[in-house]
């Protein structure tokens, strides 16, 4: 199913005009009204400080979301790295044809892994996804037969290091699926829309650009966050760099 917020720059197109148009509606709503009494504005100058606070609450919370899971994506990266290259280590402590398969396995598998920091949504991803679990099962095959055959302290150290990296892609794949929440965009997205609206009634009669102001703010702020919170389509996304630097370490031996 088609997620706007996969796509930060469909975000800020859509925003920045919505709000706009919020903003103007506000305005027309104050230009119908008769009522000019002074002591209204008071209270509507109080009502409209406390929801722009509250927006600014939402978004600083929203914005705090986009970042732990950015950041919670590039840890998890670095660590599949170390799961990768210690089991490569390890691989020598089996027989030697086991030792060669399990790390030719694992130098395919990096590459699969690499591709899929890469990779946009697709067919290309599917095709990654479909390879990485094939090669998931035969690494697993690997270890598996020669610690069946024998069962030594150095056998269950190597399966042990080929479950952490094939746990490591699970908590990945998790990370990559963990995004904000629909109602918390639905949430910001009302009370952006709100705050434009009484700020067009606040600023009716004035000059047609501060109609402008406050949307283009929350219209960036709004793609900022759109933008980290979407590992694949945004342009702050982690680069496999612990994964790139081990592919070429494995490859200069």
């Amino acid at each position: 199913m088609f997620n706007p917020f996969n796509h930060p720059i469909i975000v800020l197109v859509l925003s920045l005009p919505a709000l706009w148009i919020a903003g103007r509606i506000g305005a027309a709503f104050k230009k119908s009204q008769r009522d000019r009494e002074n002591g209204g504005n008071e209270d509507f100058d109080i009502l409209l400080g406390g929801t722009l606070t509250l927006l600014a609450l939402i978004i600083g919370f929203t914005f705090s979301m986009a970042v732990s899971r950015y950041d919670q994506r590039k840890n998890l990266e670095e660590q599949e790295a170390n799961a990768i290259g210690t089991e490569y280590v390890r691989a020598h402590l089996l027989p030697a044809n086991d030792a060669a398969r399990v790390r030719a396995l694992l130098k395919s598998y990096l590459d699969q892994r690499i591709l899929f920091y890469r990779s946009s949504n697709g067919e290309p991803l599917r095709q990654i996804n479909a390879q990485t679990a094939q090669l998931q099962t035969q690494m697993w095959s690997a270890v598996e037969t020669p610690a069946a055959a024998q069962p030594t302290p150095v056998a269950a150290l190597i399966v042990a290091g080929m479950n952490d990296v094939l746990n490591s892609q699970g908590y990945t794949q998790a990370a990559w699926w963990n995004r904000i929440p629909v109602a918390a965009w639905t949430l910001v997205i009302a009370i952006s829309i709100f705050c434009n609206l009484l700020t067009g009634c606040r600023a009716y009669g004035r000059s047609p650009w501060l109609f402008l102001i406050l949307p283009i703010a929350l219209s960036i702020s709004l793609f900022l966050i759109a933008d980290i919170d979407s590992p694949r389509q945004g342009a702050i996304r982690v680069r496999p760099q612990n994964l790139e630097s081990l592919a070429a370490s494995l490859n200069s031996q």
